[in-house]
C-alpha cells in the first residue's frame, strides 16, 4: 500500500513552486490534505489488518488447543470424527472457527476428506501413527487450489490415527486488498476534493489580495493615486486595504500640497523677483542717477534681497514641517517657550512674558513646536512695534473649554461671542495650548478665518514685511501634532493666536 500511496504522492513532490500566490495557496493545502489523508489510511489500514491477522490466528491455536485436550482427555478413534447426525467433536470443531476437518487413519490415509481435501504429508503420516495423544505438527501456509490454509495435524494416540484442522486465511488477505484498495480510493477521493477545495480556498483569500496588486499596479503605472481600493473585511487583508487606501490618501495630499506650495511659492517670489529685475536694470545706468536715488536704489535691492531671503527660509521651514523627518520624543512646552521668549527679548528688545500653567508635557518633534511658537511671538513684535506692554505667552493644559484661572478664564468667555478662528479640540484636557497675546492693531472678523493660509496677508499687514508663510507653518505644526490653530480678538485691543497639541 505504501508504494502505491508513493506513486500516487509522486506528481505532487515533483511540483515546483509557483509565482502565483492563489496556485502555492492550493499546493500547500493539497499537500497537507495528502500527507495528513495517506498518514490516517496507513496507519488506519495497518491497525485494521494486523487485528484481524490476530484475531484469525487467535481463533485458530484455540481451536488446535481444543482438539489437543480433547485426544489428551479421552482415547478417540477416527470413527468419532466422522460426520453424525448427533453431533460429537467433529462438530465442535467446525462450530468452533469456520474449520475445516480432515480425518487420517493409522498409516496417514484419508479416513473422511475434508471439504476441501487437504494435502497429507510424510510429516502428516508419522503423526498419525504416533503412540502419545496430542502429538501435533503444523503448516504455517498450505495451498489448496488457489486457496490457502492453515493446517495442523493432531495425533489420536496409540498409532489409531490423526485429526487434521484447517482454516482459510486467503479469503481474510483477500478482504484485507479490498481494504487496501478502498484506502486508496478513498485517499484519492480526499485528495482531488481537497484540491478544488483549497483552489476555492485560496480564490476565496486571494481575490482580494490580486485585487490591491492590481490597485498597486495601477498607481505605478498611471501615477493617479485616486484609484479606487479594496477595504472590505475586518482581517490582516482587509486591514491592509485600508492601510493601503490611506497611504494613497496621504499621498495624494501630498502631491496636491506639494503643487500648492510650488505654485504659490512660483507666485510669491515673481514679485520680489520682478522688483529686483527693475533695479538690477536701473544699475547699468548708475552714473546717471543722482546721489539720493542711487542710495534709495540700493537701499531698495537690499530690502528685496533680504525679503527673497526671507521666503526662501520660511518656504524650507514649511517643507522640512511636512516632511516629518525629525524624531519624536517627550518635549516641555513650557521650557519651549522660555528659549522662544528669551530669543524674542535679545532680537526685539520687548519684554516678553511666559506663563505656564499645569503640566506642559507633549509627544512631538521640539524643533518643529519651537519653529511654530517662534513664528507666534515674532508674528506678535512685528505688528506690535509701538507697543510698551509686554508680549505674554501661555502655556497650559486644555482647550478654551478647559482649565482656566484669572484673566484667561475672562478671555475664554469672551472668547464664546467674539470672532475667532478656531480649529482645536475645545473640551478635550488632553491637550496642551500655546497662546501668545499682543495689544497690536489685532485682525479683522473677515481676515480671521484666512490668517493661517499660506501666503495670506491682510490688507492692513502688506506694507509690512514678511511673506505669509509664519502662520501655515503654525497651522501645519499643529496638524502633525494632533492639533490646531486659533485666533480671536482680544477684549481692550490686540489679539490672541495660538495652536494646540495633543498631550501626554
Amino acid at each position: 500500500m505504501s508504494r502505491r500511496l508513493g506513486r500516487l504522492l509522486a506528481p505532487l513532490l515533483r511540483l515546483r513552486p509557483s509565482s502565483s500566490l492563489r496556485a502555492t495557496f492550493t499546493v500547500s493545502f493539497v499537500a497537507v490534505a495528502c500527507v495528513v489523508t495517506v498518514l490516517v489510511g496507513i496507519l488506519s489500514y495497518s491497525a485494521a489488518a494486523r487485528l484481524v491477522r490476530v484475531d484469525q490466528q487467535t481463533v485458530f491455536a484455540e481451536v488446535v488447543r481444543d482438539l489437543r485436550e480433547l485426544v489428551e482427555q479421552d482415547p478417540l478413534t477416527p470413527e468419532d470424527f466422522t460426520p453424525s447426525g448427533s453431533g460429537g467433536p467433529r462438530d465442535d470443531l467446525i462450530r468452533s472457527g469456520r474449520t475445516d476437518v480432515q480425518v487420517l487413519g493409522p498409516q496417514g490415509e484419508i479416513l473422511d476428506e475434508g471439504a476441501p481435501g487437504l494435502p497429507v504429508r510424510p510429516a502428516d503420516r508419522r503423526t498419525a501413527g504416533a503412540a502419545r495423544a496430542g502429538v501435533m505438527v503444523e503448516h504455517g501456509e498450505v495451498e489448496v487450489g488457489d486457496d490457502r490454509y492453515r493446517v495442523a495435524t493432531v495425533a489420536l494416540g496409540g498409532g489409531r490415527g490423526a485429526v487434521q484442522v484447517a482454516q482459510e486465511f486467503s479469503d481474510t488477505e483477500d478482504l484485507l486488498r479490498d481494504l487496501q484498495q478502498r484506502t486508496l480510493l478513498f485517499v484519492s477521493g480526499v485528495v482531488i476534493s481537497a484540491g478544488f477545495f483549497g483552489w476555492w480556498l485560496a480564490w476565496r483569500q486571494t481575490r482580494r489580495l490580486v485585487q490591491l496588486a492590481s490597485a498597486a499596479e495601477d498607481v505605478a503605472r498611471t501615477g493617479h493615486l485616486g484609484i479606487q481600493v479594496p477595504v472590505a473585511g475586518r482581517d490582516e487583508v482587509g486591514r491592509l486595504g485600508r492601510s493601503f487606501d490611506r497611504m494613497l490618501v496621504r499621498l495624494a495630499q501630498s502631491e496636491e500640497d506639494q503643487r500648492r506650495l510650488v505654485q504659490d511659492a512660483g507666485h510669491e517670489l515673481r514679485t520680489p523677483l520682478t522688483s529686483l529685475r527693475t533695479n538690477i536694470s536701473l544699475l547699468r545706468r548708475m552714473d546717471e542717477l543722482p546721489a539720493g536715488v542711487r542710495e534709495e536704489l540700493v537701499d531698495d535691492l537690499a530690502q528685496e534681497a533680504r525679503e527673497l531671503t526671507d521666503l526662501v527660509n520660511e518656504l524650507v521651514d514649511l517643507a522640512a514641517g511636512q516632511s516629518g523627518t525629525e524624531p519624536v520624543q517627550r518635549v516641555q512646552l513650557a521650557d519651549v517657550a522660555e528659549d522662544v521668549a528669551a530669543t524674542a527679548r535679545r532680537r526685539t528688545g520687548r519684554e516678553v512674558v511666559v506663563r505656564v500653567e499645569s503640566d506642559t508635557t507633549v509627544e512631538g518633534r521640539a524643533g518643529a513646536l519651537q519653529r511654530a511658537v517662534s513664528n507666534l511671538v515674532e508674528n506678535a513684535a512685528k505688528f506690535d512695534r509701538g507697543g510698551s506692554g509686554a508680549i505674554e505667552v501661555v502655556v497650559a493644559r486644555g482647550g478654551v473649554g478647559g482649565p482656566f484661572t484669572g484673566e484667561r478664564a475672562e478671555r475664554a468667555e469672551h472668547a464664546e461671542h467674539a470672532d475667532r478662528a478656531e480649529l482645536g479640540d475645545a473640551g478635550d484636557s488632553e491637550v496642551v495650548r500655546v497662546e501668545v497675546l499682543d495689544r497690536g492693531p489685532g485682525v479683522a472678523g473677515c481676515d480671521l478665518e484666512r490668517i493661517f493660509d499660506r501666503f495670506y496677508r491682510a490688507p492692513d499687514a502688506r506694507s509690512l514685511p514678511g511673506s505669509g508663510l509664519g502662520l501655515s507653518i503654525v497651522r501645519a505644526v499643529a496638524a502633525a501634532h494632533g492639533g490646531a490653530p486659533f485666533a480671536f480678538r482680544r477684549e481692550g485691543g490686540g489679539l490672541v493666536i495660538g495652536f494646540t497639541v495633543r498631550g501626554v
